[in-house]
């Protein structure tokens, strides 16, 4: 027995079949984010107005830098999730939501990359 409509089975439409698994994407990056943040606060809190050279002592740990870019690499991931759900539930446009998805999709990684590239590179400055 289905419960689609005439027109619904006609258009293909139904489950996407993908739905719980953004679903966990979402709670699980959420929920790492709590340790990641707490144990990548402490050294960031100490970085902060600190000269280059104390944030190279303090990110040429390899723990703390390993921390640091979890925090960004992570966050940026649920940005990215979370944004995709606000896009695909509010913009009705199917070109612009497409474009807006890519967009969204290209700034979480770019800015993800550039966050990962300036820890690594404090970190093994020589």
């Amino acid at each position: 027995m289905s419960y689609k409509t005439d027109f619904g089975r006609v258009l293909g439409l139904g489950s996407a079949k993908e739905g719980t698994g953004h679903f966990w994407s979402q709670r699980v990056t959420a929920v790492a984010l709590i340790p990641i943040l707490i144990l990548a606060i402490w050294p960031l809190d100490a970085a902060i107005g600190a000269s280059y050279e104390e944030v190279r002592a303090i990110y040429a740990s390899p723990f703390n830098a390993i921390m640091l870019i979890l925090l960004i690499a992570v966050g940026f991931r649920h940005l990215q999730l979370g944004l995709q759900v606000v896009i695909e539930d509010y913009v009705s446009n199917t070109a612009v939501r497409t474009a807006s998805l890519l967009a969204n999709t290209m700034f979480c990684a770019l800015f993800g990359l550039t966050g990962v590239f300036a820890v690594a590179k404090i970190a093994f400055a020589g």
